[in-house]
């Protein structure tokens, strides 16, 4: 039988997770969800038949409890539950460590943090996991199965490193969306219709994403195949780099990260 797999929080990564479930064959009777929201627990009813209630204490023991709330709202989430040693708990909220979710689930809490990103909506996603020392293979397998539901994972040999996967691909998507808005402005400047402009740099946006997801090479090789010697290309990226392009991404990665272990600090009190 399939596992039963329990969800506090029933938002859109949430509903990306129990779609990318659903979507491998897990049975709808072998999930649940706590998710106060009236509407938003409807909605989950009626997209994928499953059950719904309101508080995390009303769900039945699962071999999975997902905790899928805001970090801002975990404790109270997860007031009252002690989950067994039988249950993976696997928290995709960015960070709240292991250490304290274990201060709040109690210390035999099998515990496996996940840093999803938003793709996952349309099961093109990429996840960070890091489980302790000691954690059972089968907890491993499950949380990877879950995860996996809705794209790509990797596993992280330190939790400290999860920070760093939040800047990346956590925040990433934004990056990229940035990217494509300051390629729209400037076609727009250079006397493009704003909706050709727009629809260039999207387009152009997802085209590279998918070369760069199917080709199988180095992203280097793949910038080097589109830049002839002499041309417009090698003008625009020698622009770039006097620009200071990748110090630019590195200081903003190392933000990123700062800023997520100043949150992992504060839920820590």
């Amino acid at each position: 039988m399939a596992e039963l797999i329990a969800f506090i929080g029933g938002g859109q990564m949430a509903g990306s997770l129990i779609g990318g479930l659903r979507a491998a064959g897990h049975p709808a009777a072998r999930l649940r969800v706590a998710e106060p929201d009236a509407a938003r627990a409807a909605s989950l009813r009626r997209e994928f038949g499953i059950e719904v209630c309101g508080r995390a204490a009303e769900l039945p023991a699962a071999d999975a409890l997902v905790l899928a709330v805001k970090p801002q709202v975990m404790r109270e989430a997860l007031a009252g539950l002690a989950p067994g040693a039988s249950t993976t708990v696997v928290s995709i909220a960015a960070g709240v460590r292991i250490e304290t979710l274990r201060g709040w689930l109690g210390s035999g809490a099998t515990i496996v943090r996940a840093m999803p990103n938003t793709p996952a909506l349309l099961r093109a996603g990429v996840a960070g996991l890091f489980a302790p020392e000691g954690t059972p293979e089968a907890a491993r397998q499950l949380a990877s199965r879950i995860l996996g539901s809705v794209g790509a994972v990797c596993w992280l040999e330190e939790e400290p490193l999860l920070d760093a996967v939040t800047a990346l691909s956590g925040s990433g998507p934004a990056y990229f969306f940035l990217v494509a808005e300051a390629l729209r402005e400037a076609g727009a400047a250079l006397g493009l219709d704003p909706g050709t402009a727009a629809l260039l740099a999207q387009k152009t946006l997802v085209g590279a994403g998918r070369m760069a997801d199917a080709a199988g090479k180095d992203l280097a090789e793949l910038r080097a195949n589109v830049t002839s010697k002499g041309g417009t290309t090698e003008a625009a990226l020698a622009h770039l780099e006097q620009g200071g392009i990748r110090k630019l991404f590195a200081g903003a990665l190392k933000a990123a990260a700062a800023r997520g272990r100043e949150l992992g600090d504060a839920l820590a009190k």
